[in-house]
């Protein structure tokens, strides 16, 4: 039976090189980066490089990188801190956020009683740009913005550049959870100045529980937790030295072939959707047009109720992810498509397929012949 892992908005498998790296690591780096003897300056020096590179990627300084043990607590520092540290009393978002900042939204709404405004979303799931104007218009509280570059489960993209100038103009805040878009698109946070952003290593072929936040220069932070003074204060905790590493040669590989990545990646993609839309006439699309999303990311509606097909998939070898309240096992289904899709439709089989580099057309192909046998066309 073939294997083909199509679920790479979830993760991405480790390159080769980012564990040789992390190997080589863990028997020279084995010092505490806090330590002021040799094997701590060793390690600290190694984390500080990294710290550097990440910078440059971004054209930021050093000191605006901490260091996180990945999206989730990246989006929870900055968003916890802007409404404890900052003075912060609104939050405008939309219901079709990652997790990691609706319930973190959520749970300031309810402890910290600050106000929270949802922009809409259009029929394939996008933000409507106007609501987000007549958000900000409505009040003169200090407010921070937060939406998320590409969607992760539909893959939209965000129009970043006039959320920043909107923003810009209002004087609020803005963090943006860029986990699906950090190694897979270029981010110059000097040509567009957003606030804060968040990063997971293992979304771009790096290991998990590793990321980073950006946090622009002269925003005071302060720490989620105590019990140390890493990370200029703004984290405490040992930091995990060898999957900082990692994270900073994946990230290294990801924009050196970032052109020619995302020219095979985005014709993988566009293969596959030929090949499902021969294959199943009436498929439909969740999400803005193919060409308008992420080049790593399709999800694809079926049009029957079909609550075994991700385990069907998977006896076939395939790996891939459910947006439906039968696919995911939840009687709320996906809170992403709920937000968009007709409650008809949005019990219906939805199935995201998500690809990297390291897919092949012939594993597309199998991909498809499964669906045809499954599916029972």
């Amino acid at each position: 039976m073939n294997s083909v892992y199509l679920d790479n908005a979830a993760t991405t498998p480790m390159l080769p090189e980012v564990v040789k790296v992390m190997q080589e690591s863990m028997l020279v780096n084995f010092g505490n980066p806090s330590s002021t003897h040799q094997y701590g300056r060793k390690a600290k020096a190694a984390i500080e490089t990294v710290r550097k590179n990440i910078a440059k990627h971004l054209n930021v300084s050093a000191s605006e990188i901490i260091f996180t043990a990945g999206g989730t607590e990246a989006d929870n520092l900055i968003l916890q801190n802007a409404v404890l540290h900052l003075g912060v009393k609104r939050i405008i978002t939309s219901k079709v956020e990652h997790h990691a900042v609706l319930n973190t939204v959520q749970f300031l709404e309810k402890k910290h009683k600050i106000n929270v405004d949802y922009v809409r979303v259009n029929e394939n799931g996008a933000v409507v740009f106007s609501s987000l104007g007549e958000a900000l218009e409505k009040s003169n509280e200090k407010t921070l913005v937060s939406l998320m570059y590409v969607n992760n489960e539909v893959g939209n993209i965000l129009p970043i550049e006039e959320v920043v100038s909107m923003c810009k103009k209002y004087n609020a805040y803005f963090h943006s959870d860029t986990v699906q878009a950090i190694g897979h698109y270029p981010i110059d946070l000097q040509q567009t100045p957003i606030d804060f952003i968040a990063a997971s290593a293992h979304k771009f072929h790096g290991p998990k529980g590793v990321g980073f936040a950006y946090i622009k220069k002269g925003i005071p932070i302060q720490p989620m937790f105590f019990g140390g003074e890493q990370e200029k204060g703004a984290r405490s905790s040992t930091e995990n030295v060898h999957a900082i590493i990692g994270m900073g040669e994946a990230l290294s590989i990801a924009f050196k072939n970032l052109a020619e990545d995302t020219i095979y990646i985005k014709g993988l993609k566009d293969y596959f959707v030929k090949k499902i839309t021969e294959l199943v006439p009436n498929v439909e699309i969740n999400g803005e047009l193919v060409d308008k999303t992420s080049y790593t990311i399709i999800n694809v509606r079926f049009p029957l109720e079909d609550k075994m097909l991700l385990f069907n998939l998977d006896l076939s070898g395939i790996a891939v992810s459910g947006g439906s309240a039968c696919q995911s096992g939840s009687n709320k289904g996906s809170h992403v498509l709920n937000a968009f899709l007709r409650e008809e439709e949005a019990k219906k089989a939805s199935v995201r397929f998500s690809f990297s580099k390291l897919n092949t057309i012939t594993e597309i192909d199998y991909v498809v012949n499964q669906l045809k046998k499954v599916l029972k066309l």
